[in-house]
């Protein structure tokens, strides 16, 4: 596992953390498979675990928690989120600060967080959603800022809207943050137009999240593809979305160098931009954790690759679906 340094946090972090919303929020989940797992990733030098309230309600951050404790010899990062109070994902434009985050609200999920958790405190704790225009309502900083004093969180971040980089620029650039959480991957390529250098000139970290876009980089979709009732994907993939994502996978299909797959070649694509601090796909499974951790070792990508998998930027704009 190779490490890099999370921002201006000076943390140690592997490049390859693990995100934790599939062993809630997705339909085969299993409690002894998903702690196998990510014990699992602890013993392969993961160092860096993210989770949110959203995720099960508590659930995750539960098995978090029951992750830190089997692990007391170990420095493992620990992040979460505290929901939206309109429960709303993601945010929109209207959506004013005491819609989403007041202080109270932050607060009172911050201590629920904890409680789930069984932790003293969050190394990083993040608002689930983000507007820009926040910025000029201090109170969510003041009151993140409070509870930094009191040792409960280490730092503070924020997670970025899906198709939505340019939305964060400004706290990137307003010094109140420590990190951003954003979509980055072989389609998604627009936070390097502005938000990467940002976060490159203000040492803010960068948490790249949703490294197969929801499935369709690991190859195996269909434009049959189904899932079982209640299963979060069935919303994203809608019968449009489905369709255009399938058919953009596999014009990546004739790129695949031989003896590599296509969800290796997502990741170590991911792992050649500088900027990003680490990458958090979902595991389940413990073949999940060893090849995707894999990568860290095998590293970037040829750069005459890198360059023809930049042609296959895919621009997109926020729908109804587009949680």
């Amino acid at each position: 596992m190779q490490y890099r340094v999370f921002g201006r946090t000076g943390w140690e972090v592997s490049e390859i953390g693990y995100g934790m919303w599939g062993m809630a929020g997705w339909t085969g989940s299993d409690d002894e498979q998903s702690l196998g797992s990510l014990q699992r990733a602890v013993d392969l030098e993961c160092n860096f675990f993210d989770t949110a309230w959203g995720y099960g309600e508590g659930k995750s951050e539960n098995l978090l928690g029951q992750l830190v404790r089997a692990n007391p010899g170990k420095k493992l990062y620990t992040a979460t989120k505290v929901p939206p109070k309109n429960f709303r994902w993601p945010s929109r434009r209207e959506f004013s600060l005491d819609d989403c985050f007041p202080p109270d609200h932050i607060e009172k999920y911050v201590t629920s967080s904890l409680e789930n958790s069984g932790l003293n405190s969050f190394d990083l704790m993040q608002l689930h959603t983000w507007e820009d225009h926040w910025l000029e309502d201090d109170r969510w900083h003041l009151k993140l800022e409070e509870l930094k004093k009191q040792g409960i969180i280490g730092s503070i971040g924020i997670s970025i809207n899906r198709w939505e980089p340019w939305n964060g620029v400004k706290a990137v650039e307003s010094g109140l943050i420590d990190a951003v959480q954003v979509i980055y991957n072989i389609f998604d390529q627009n936070p390097r137009d502005e938000l990467f250098p940002a976060c490159q000139q203000h040492n803010v970290a960068v948490i790249a999240r949703v490294p197969f876009d929801e499935g369709t980089l690991t190859g195996t979709l269909t434009k049959e593809s189904s899932w079982p009732a209640g299963d979060w994907r069935n919303t994203y993939f809608v019968p449009e979305n489905l369709a255009a994502s399938v058919e953009h996978a596999e014009a990546l299909r004739p790129l695949i160098p031989s003896g590599m797959t296509m969800p290796e070649m997502a990741m170590r694509y991911i792992l050649a931009e500088p900027t990003v601090s680490t990458i958090i796909p979902g595991m389940r499974k413990l073949r999940h954790v060893e090849m995707n951790i894999a990568t860290s070792d095998a590293g970037p990508l040829d750069e005459s690759l890198i360059k023809q998998l930049e042609q296959h930027r895919w621009d997109r704009e926020p729908t109804d679906w587009s949680q």
